[in-house]
C-alpha cells in the first residue's frame, strides 16, 4: 500500500489496556486554565517512569463548562484505577488548585469513580463546605484568592494506551514537519491525545533490555546512527530519522481514528519532502491485545 508515494508497512501498532478519567479545568480566562492544564500534564509522557499519561484534549467554549467559564479537557491514563486515582490528587492538588481563580470539574461521569474534592477538601483545614446540585456534590474550599470549586469525584473508564504510527524520514528537520501536521489533524479527534513532548517520540522503545534493571530501552532496528551495526535494521540507506507518534484513546474507535487522520496527514508530504515509509512498533502480540493493523485502519 501506498499514499502519495510514501509505503504503509503491513504491520500493526500493538496496543494495551489503561484506565482512564477526563477533566475539566476553567479559570477566570483562557490564559489561566492553559496554565493549570499544562502543569496538570507535565513529566506524564509516558507510564514507564511517569506514573500516569497526560494530555490536553481540546479547549473548550465557557458554554461547554459546568461553570460558564473557559476549560480547558485533560484526559489522564495509567495502569489501574489505583494509580490513576494517586495521580489525579496529586496532579490537580499541587497544579490545578494552586493555580489562581482555576477550578476543576469530572469530564466523565461513570460507575466507577474515583476522589477529587472529597480528598482535596482537607485543604481547606476544616472551613471547606459542600453543595449538591442535580445530584452532583460539589467542594468549595476557601483559599488565599477566593475560593477552588471542585467536583467531588470523577468517573473512570476502560481505556487503550500504545496505539503508535513510526514516520521513517530523510532528516529530523523531514519528519518533524510531517509528525506536525500528524498530531494537528489527530488533535482534532475526540477522546484521543498523544502525551509525548509536541506529541512526538524522538527516543521510541522496546520492551527489555539487555540491562536487567531496565524495564524499556531503544528500539534499535529503528536507529539510523547504529543502522550499519544492527543484523535487523529496518531501515535503507535513505532514511536519517525516525520520529514516533503514540496515541492514547478512551475507546479503540478513537485510537483508530487517530491513527487514520495522522497518518494521512504525515502522508501528504511525501518523498520530494522527505517521507519514505510509515510503519508502528509491535512486540509480535506479546505486549498488549488491542493490534491496529496499518492497512485495514486506512481503509
Amino acid at each position: 500500500m501506498k499514499i502519495n508515494g510514501v509505503q504503509i508497512d503491513d504491520t500493526f501498532a500493538e496496543a494495551f489496556p489503561m484506565k482512564a478519567t477526563r477533566l475539566i479545568i476553567t479559570a477566570i480566562d483562557t490564559y489561566w486554565a492553559y496554565r493549570a492544564a499544562n502543569s496538570l500534564t507535565g513529566f506524564a509522557s509516558s507510564v514507564i517512569a511517569c506514573g500516569c499519561e497526560a494530555d490536553i484534549e481540546r479547549e473548550l467554549d465557557p458554554s461547554e463548562t459546568p461553570d460558564g467559564r473557559p476549560g480547558i479537557a485533560v484526559i489522564i491514563f495509567a495502569m489501574s484505577t489505583r494509580q490513576l486515582a494517586d495521580q489525579v490528587t496529586k496532579r490537580v492538588g499541587q497544579s490545578v488548585m494552586t493555580t489562581a481563580t482555576s477550578a476543576c470539574f469530572a469530564g466523565i461521569h461513570a460507575k466507577d469513580s474515583i476522589s477529587l474534592g472529597r480528598s482535596l477538601r482537607y485543604f481547606g483545614d476544616g472551613y471547606q463546605m459542600s453543595k449538591k446540585i442535580g445530584g452532583i456534590r460539589y467542594w468549595r474550599i476557601p483559599v488565599m484568592h477566593g475560593e477552588f470549586l471542585c467536583e467531588e469525584t470523577t468517573g473512570v473508564v476502560p481505556a487503550i494506551g500504545g496505539g503508535n504510527l513510526l514516520v521513517l524520514a530523510r532528516t529530523s528537520r523531514h519528519g518533524l514537519a510531517a509528525c506536525r501536521a500528524a498530531v494537528k489533524a489527530i488533535a482534532g479527534v475526540k477522546g484521543a491525545v498523544t502525551t509525548f513532548p509536541g506529541g512526538i517520540v524522538g527516543s521510541g522503545s522496546k520492551v527489555g533490555s539487555k540491562y536487567k534493571f531496565l524495564m524499556a530501552s531503544t528500539n534499535q532496528r529503528y536507529c539510523p546512527t547504529i543502522k550499519g551495526l544492527v543484523k535487523d535494521t529496518a531501515l535503507s540507506e535513505e532514511v536519517g530519522s525516525v520520529l514516533e507518534i503514540v496515541i492514547d484513546g478512551l475507546d479503540e474507535t478513537a485510537v483508530r481514528e487517530a491513527m487514520r487522520v495522522g497518518i494521512r496527514a504525515a502522508c501528504g508530504f511525501g518523498p520530494k519532502q522527505g517521507i519514505f515509509r510509515i510503519s508502528a512498533g509491535n512486540y509480535g502480540g506479546k505486549l498488549g491485545p488491542y493490534h491496529f493493523h496499518l492497512h485495514e485502519v486506512l481503509k
